[in-house]
């Protein structure tokens, strides 16, 4: 599988000139599903996800005129036969994953059974817009404040910290951004200290691009790598 990594989607040319890369074509043939489960568990969470998928948000990726489009609700996944939705999925160009909270979006993505399918995509690009990029990553950097939306006594607490690992590098996005304090460069460094791996601290300017383990920056902004 190849990754694209963003803090707030496919935002500036260069990003966008990294995507079509990934893809080997224009976004104009490319097929795409997106994937909302993650911003749910927040205050208007049906609302906000309404507007990533019609292309209302501020975060450039569902409305970038793919050939299709279609989406993928990771929580409808457990309920449904696996031949009505794996070979959409095996199928598509680009999954677009979009953001929220990270402990919700790895759990379904475990539950769903995604998360087993994920390796064996080889052509298919992993687009992570914030929770989304950190999902494939080993390590959740917002544990703590996800652990506020889930319920008393949830099996989703267990091993909260903990994601996916499907590259070797952990992933802090927003870096410095005004509204949100915990992504200034000494918080982010602090808690890059108790991870074993190196961390990529990236703004919402930036992105990672993965393809065969080789990791490339894509960025017209700021960003720090902190190894541990």
């Amino acid at each position: 599988m190849k990754f694209l990594l963003t803090s707030s989607g496919i935002c500036n040319p260069s990003i966008s000139d990294a995507l079509v890369d990934l893809l080997g074509k224009p976004v104009a043939e490319s097929t795409a599903l997106f994937i909302p489960t993650a911003v749910y568990p927040f205050p208007g969470g049906a609302e906000r996800a309404w507007k990533a998928v019609h292309g209302q948000a501020s975060i450039p990726l569902s409305q970038l005129g793919w050939k299709s489009l279609g989406m993928l609700e990771l929580t409808a996944l457990p309920t449904i036969r696996e031949e009505n939705w794996v070979p959409a999925v095996r199928e598509a160009d680009a999954l677009l994953v979009w953001g929220g909270d990270v402990l919700y979006l790895t759990y379904w993505l475990r539950q769903s059974g995604l998360a087993d399918l994920l390796p064996s995509l080889d052509d298919t690009v992993y687009v992570g817009v914030s929770a989304g990029s950190i999902a494939v990553t080993p390590y959740n950097c917002d544990a703590e404040f996800d652990l506020e939306f889930v319920p008393d006594g949830s099996d989703m607490a267990q091993d909260a910290d903990r994601a996916l690992g499907l590259v070797d590098f952990t992933l802090y996005p927003h870096l410095n951004h005004p509204e949100m304090e915990d992504t200034e460069l000494s918080n982010i460094q602090k808690w890059a200290s108790g991870i074993p791996v190196p961390t990529y601290a990236i703004d919402d300017n930036t992105a990672i691009k993965v393809v065969d383990g080789t990791v490339e920056v894509i960025s017209e902004g700021d960003w720090r790598l902190i190894n541990p």
